[in-house]
């Protein structure tokens, strides 16, 4: 597999704070963390399960007026967390169907099932990264003339050390919640969907007992691991588990490895929703890099599951999965299901 640097181009769009070193780095966390106040991060969760009903009563409402089938990835999986993000930035209405639009683009990763032609994809990718950056800057610039209680007003008001983020910051962040925000939640939740239809004993103990929440999601995000690699250069030569490497070489963590790493986890290969502990590296290993947005991400697969089993209890997989033919994202284009009920 050759993963190749970013061209220029999209490095306008996608080079956000995810694949920054310190000092820029630090600066724009600092902002951004300090944005993400607790009393927003409170009305983001608590505003989630409000979605998670909404999104499951339409899956229901699409299937009893249809024969009965649903898609798990666009149903229910994609729109939970796209909608807690364009709540959460202030995303009008009307400018939601072309965030979709622009993600779906963007999460491709350039599947050959998808653009035949890599010139097409390469052209799409950066027409969606320029829709995105063109809204959050519209967006950015009407949100310093009138302030409200979104991200997005706190992100261009917010000042640290004498220093604000720019539209383009703004635009960039926004964009990375798009890709990593959007699409890690979505893939646990498709890829978690598949999990208990593959072990329907798992599922049945989970719909039986709701404490088992917390260590349930925790395995999905471990089993499912939406993020397959994470590229990084070595910036002095080093040795490192008895080899050396020397500065500008590339080193690429492959999380769905580490994450059955037998050394670390006991049965690796075994999905069990009571696993504790549970040390996996879904949201990043510990340090700087670690995802601001890891306690809204567990809120919302947790609350996505549990309102699965109360809204969409007869919900069966129907099919085999489509899955995403792209290196970085453990992504499923398309799962098939059936609302028993609703036949």
């Amino acid at each position: 597999m050759s993963i190749a640097d970013l061209p220029p181009d999209l490095n306008e769009f996608y080079g956000s704070m995810i694949s920054m070193d310190d000092p820029r780095h630090a600066k724009i966390r600092r902002i951004v963390s300090k944005a993400f106040t607790p009393r927003m991060l409170e009305r983001l969760v608590e505003s989630v399960q409000g979605i998670a009903d909404d999104v499951a009563d339409r899956a229901r409402r699409k299937a009893e007026d249809g024969d009965g089938t649903i898609d798990v990835v666009s149903d229910f999986a994609a729109l939970i967390p796209l909608e807690v993000i364009c709540d959460m930035m202030g995303i009008a209405r009307e400018d939601r169907a072309m965030v979709l639009q622009a993600t779906n683009v963007i999460l491709s990763g350039g599947d050959p099932d998808l653009y035949p032609d890599l010139n097409d994809f390469v052209t799409e990718n950066l027409q969606a990264g320029a829709n995105l950056s063109d809204l959050m800057n519209r967006l950015a610039a009407e949100r310093l003339e009138r302030p409200t209680d979104d991200l997005t007003s706190a992100l261009v008001t917010t000042v640290v050390d004498g220093e604000q983020l720019t539209h383009q910051e703004i635009a960039s962040f926004f964009i990375l919640l798009c890709v990593a925000g959007n699409e890690t939640t979505r893939t646990a939740i498709s890829q978690g969907v598949l999990a208990l239809s593959e072990h329907p004993e798992q599922r049945a103990r989970w719909m039986a007992d709701p404490s088992l929440t917390p260590t349930a999601v925790e395995e999905i995000v471990r089993w499912a691991s939406p993020v397959s690699w994470m590229r990084r250069t070595a910036t002095q030569d080093v040795e490192l588990s008895g080899h050396r490497f020397r500065a500008g070489d590339k080193f690429l963590l492959f999380y769905g490895a580490a994450n059955r790493d037998p050394e670390v986890f006991r049965d690796p290969h075994v999905f069990d929703l009571a696993r504790d502990p549970n040390p996996h590296v879904g949201f990043g290993g510990h340090g700087p890099h670690f995802c601001l947005g890891a306690h809204l991400a567990r809120r919302e697969i947790g609350v996505a599951f549990r309102t699965l089993f109360d809204k969409l209890p007869d919900l069966e997989v129907s099919g085999e999965p489509d899955r995403l033919k792209a290196s970085f994202i453990n992504g499923l284009k398309r799962l098939p299901a059936t609302l028993t009920g609703a036949r």
